[in-house]
């Protein structure tokens, strides 16, 4: 049976950063990123809220902006390796993140089978982001049973990747998984723990687990 690897981005396939910080750091409003991501994080705002934040915050944010972001960031190493030897093994690989869909879905070109984001509107924007689409935790597991649906697989033959408070109930609905640079709250709840830079090595204490 092939298996589905379900990658977290902010703070997973990203080190020590999220995409909306990597996008504001083009306009020179990190700080105040940063400062919703802890937010986000302690619990203080949720995400329709940390989504209409940073929408006002990129007023004037352009295609060039997320591109020189994503180019920029501090992407782990080995990650076209790992979703290309996934796929050679006739396996699956996504990315499910509470980011902007403009920038996760730049992923499908790295080999992610697919790449699902909170949907915001094109860059530059024209009309407001609608909070139906921001996505959660809870949703992130809905988005992974409609991929197993999709590629004909099942929960127990998924693999989750991630780091933090939005990876947890996913983290409780999947057999394998890996807390990467992973903070308090996926603490005891992982099958494997990886502190690192290279996905590879985070990839390979799976590779043989069923």
């Amino acid at each position: 049976m092939a298996r589905l690897h379900l990658f977290d981005l902010d703070g997973t396939l990203l080190h020590g950063t999220t995409a909306p910080v990597e996008i504001s750091r083009q306009l020179g409003l990190e700080s105040e990123t940063v400062a919703l991501d802890q937010a986000l994080g302690a619990g203080l705002i949720g995400p329709p809220e940390y989504a209409a934040q940073v929408y006002e915050l990129w007023a004037d944010l352009t295609e060039a902006h997320v591109a020189a972001a994503f180019d920029g960031a501090p992407w782990l190493a080995r990650i076209r390796e790992v979703w290309a030897e996934i796929r050679e093994a006739g396996d699956y690989c996504a990315v499910v993140s509470l980011s902007p869909s403009f920038f996760v879905e730049r992923l499908v070109g790295w080999g992610a089978h697919a790449a699902h984001g909170s949907r915001f509107p094109a860059v530059p924007f024209t009309e407001p982001v609608d909070p139906a689409g921001v996505l959660s935790a809870a949703a992130k597991v809905r988005i992974a049973d409609r991929l197993c649906e999709e590629f004909g697989v099942t929960r127990t033959d998924c693999v989750a990747y991630g780091d933090s408070l939005s990876d947890k109930d996913l983290f409780g609905v999947v057999p394998i998984s890996v807390a990467v640079n992973a903070d308090r709250h996926l603490s005891g709840l992982s099958t494997h723990t990886y502190m690192g830079r290279d996905l590879w090595e985070a990839y390979e204490m799976v590779l043989h687990a069923r």
